[in-house]
């Protein structure tokens, strides 16, 4: 009984090692094929048939295309070709044409066959300047834009070009939440700037355009060519500008003689004259 029991357990080590030696025959042929395979993907990922050989770009001048190019140089980890059209960086071709050009508003990246890359550029609205309280104080008798940013639609300083057209000629001066501007800040209250300019363009019609526009303690002051100062509340641009057309016959807004028009409360006009202030 004990020489049966012995020659059992012999031929279940025996099997047990079998099978061991059989998993880690099976292991190291699954490892050599992933190798394999690997291999075999990596040569694929390197051949000029499946990368990026040429970068057109659409809506923006074709020098941009040499940023994206840039942008495609080296590898990831040393392994695969960042040039790949399947792995190619499209956050990185982004950000090289948005350094490369600020007023691109958003950068469209598409796959044109196997081996180039179309991109699609679109530019922001320039919609006005913002510019330090210093600039709005002499914005009826300067020029000079160097401290000023143009910002877009949705109230981003981008750039500080003087050379753009801008969509309003008059300049803003709103606190800024850090109290330093630079590129990518985003203006407070940006949402409610559309209304503002749109009053500033609607008190032209009454004969002197709007050179500034100043945003304070939730009160808008706009600096008009004549010199004559319109004060009102944010939010009620409206109220602003019935009150004005139904004083335009009896206040003349353009000629200068006006040192402001307060409009911040119902119902009610304060305006001062520059002669009231010559007497004093």
């Amino acid at each position: 009984m004990l020489g049966r029991a012995t020659s059992r357990s012999r031929n279940g080590s025996r099997l047990a090692q079998r099978r061991r030696r059989r998993r880690r025959l099976l292991l190291v042929l699954a490892v050599v094929l992933v190798c394999l395979l690997l291999g075999l993907v990596m040569y694929a990922l390197w051949q000029p048939a499946v990368r990026i050989s040429h970068v057109e770009v659409l809506g923006a001048d074709q020098s941009l295309a040499n940023a994206a190019r840039g942008a495609l140089q080296g590898t990831y980890l040393g392994l695969v070709p960042r040039d790949s059209i399947l792995f190619y960086p499209a956050g990185a071709i982004r950000g090289a044409l948005m350094a490369r050009k600020p007023d691109i508003a958003a950068v469209s990246i598409f796959r044109n066959g196997l081996n180039g890359l179309t991109v699609r550029v679109s530019d922001r609205v320039p919609v006005a300047r913002w510019c330090p309280e210093s600039s709005v104080a002499l914005s009826t008798t300067s020029s000079r834009y160097e401290d000023c940013f143009v910002f877009d639609a949705g109230g981003q300083l981008y750039a500080t070009s003087t050379s753009v057209a801008l969509v309003n000629s008059f300049i803003l001066h709103t606190p800024l939440a850090r109290g330093v501007a630079s590129r990518g800040t985003i203006l407070p209250q940006a949402e409610k700037l559309p209304t503002v300019f749109n009053f500033a363009r609607e008190v032209a019609i009454l004969g002197s355009p709007v050179v500034a526009v100043q945003i304070a303690d939730g009160a808008v002051n706009d600096t008009l060519e004549s010199g004559t100062r319109i004060t009102y509340l944010l939010g009620h641009e409206q109220a602003a500008y019935t009150a004005l057309l139904s004083a335009r016959d009896k206040l003349n807004i353009a000629d200068g003689s006006l040192e402001y028009v307060d409009l911040r409360f119902d119902g009610k006009m304060y305006i001062k004259r520059k002669s009231d202030t010559l007497a004093q």
